[in-house]
């Protein structure tokens, strides 16, 4: 099942050739991420997993560029594709405007690991981590 997330760039997203560049598409990933891991984690009583998720690998493909106006929201959907012991994968549609019918300006892939943050290193996912994770995703 599919997490949608709505996030508006900054202006400043933007870069010379006037669309939201390589480093700032990827914040916006992050931006459309944190509700769910972060906000939603909490709500569910975990106390670990808002604390640290690390980007263990990124992939983003670009199809159309996403212009910022004062008006402008992105409809990001998110997919949770894979999950393991001491990783999960959520694959990203990325729309250029607020609809599902928008056209699509990028697809993207992140792996990510909980962090342990101190003991600094990934660690594994908890049991319960993992049912909030594919409840949170089959609800969607």
């Amino acid at each position: 099942m599919t997490y949608v997330s709505h996030v508006r760039p900054r202006w400043s997203d933007m870069d010379l050739y006037g669309h939201v560049n390589h480093a700032n598409m990827v914040t916006l990933l992050e931006e459309a991420r944190i509700p769910v891991l972060f906000g939603d984690a909490v709500k569910a009583g975990l106390t670990e997993l808002p604390k640290g998720v690390i980007v263990v690998k990124l992939g983003v493909h670009y199809r159309a560029p996403i212009v910022v106006t004062p008006e402008t929201s992105v409809r990001v959907e998110i997919t949770l594709t894979e999950m393991k012991a001491a990783t999960v994968t959520l694959a990203y549609v990325v729309h250029t405007g607020p609809e599902e019918s928008d056209p699509v300006a990028a697809t993207a892939e992140t792996v990510l690991a909980p962090y342990d943050t101190v003991k600094l290193r990934p660690r594994r996912l908890s049991a319960e981590e993992t049912e909030f994770l594919k409840k949170v995703f089959a609800d969607a």
